[in-house]
């Protein structure tokens, strides 16, 4: 899956800010009763994490990571206490060498808000065993796409890949209207991009920045980075789309691949 991680720890504020991701928050607490069955571990392949080679937090006891600035002091207090597996970062970290792609496990990283944040709300059980992972440092379409494919094993053992960023996101214009257009058109256009096998979305997704309001939606792209990963290790089924919504004025959606 793809999906929206929200704006620093609005969902769990109060007033303007949490309105802004209302309707996200309602997606996202939703999402566990639409699964087929509970995973059991997730992979979460975060925006706000780049490095080198990709990496996966191989700590049993991850801390987390409050990267978001300006916010009211008790959101630099949530917790999310779910296990860790080091055992699948260990697995995951396998499959990424025989595909050839280098890679690392960090024995001290801890969960940054693109991992704990959107699952607090989703499985706010705090249940299942997570490990998360970095985009590479390039943020090149075809390389993390490479990496959804290594991964691909890891589905028929259960385990929910997820690729944690925001079809949109140009942080100046969430209020205001001027992302309003940007952000349909791109998203539009992503609709298409998706919906064919992996072939094509791997082709087309390479292409983001020349599609229409592709730049406009993504001056850097690390929050698109996640989707390619989300899609490469997705069958060759069209993506289906689980859920579109707004975002301040701007247009935010989330896809499944099967």
């Amino acid at each position: 899956m793809y999906l929206p991680h929200g704006g620093g720890p609005a969902f769990f504020m109060q007033g303007g800010m949490h309105d802004m991701f209302a309707d996200m928050q309602v997606f996202l607490e939703g999402l566990r009763q639409t699964l087929p069955a509970t995973p059991k571990a997730i992979l979460v392949i975060t925006a706000h994490w780049e490095t080198d080679v990709v990496s996966l937090t191989g700590s049993a006891r991850p801390e987390l990571i409050y990267d978001y600035y300006g916010f009211p002091p008790e959101t630099y207090s949530l917790q999310y206490a779910a296990p860790a597996s080091p055992e699948l970062a260990a697995q995951a970290a396998a499959l990424l060498q025989k595909a050839g792609i280098a890679n690392k496990v960090e024995p001290a990283y801890g969960w940054d808000h693109g991992v704990f944040i959107p699952l607090k709300v989703m499985f706010p059980q705090a249940d299942i065993p997570v490990v998360a992972m970095s985009l590479q440092a390039g943020l090149d379409p075809l390389a993390h796409a490479a990496v959804g494919r290594a991964l691909r094993p890891l589905r028929d053992e259960g385990v929910l890949i997820v690729g944690s960023g925001m079809s949109y996101h140009n942080l100046r214009d969430f209020r205001g209207g001027g992302g309003r257009r940007a952000s349909e058109e791109f998203d539009a256009w992503l609709d298409t991009a998706l919906a064919g096998d992996d072939a094509h979305r791997s082709a087309q997704l390479a292409q983001w920045s020349r599609a229409p309001s592709g730049r406009a939606s993504h001056p850097r792209e690390e929050h698109l980075l996640p989707l390619m990963v989300a899609s490469g290790a997705g069958s060759d089924l069209p993506a289906h789309k689980m859920w579109s919504g707004d975002a301040g004025d701007t247009r935010v959606s989330a896809w499944s691949f099967a």
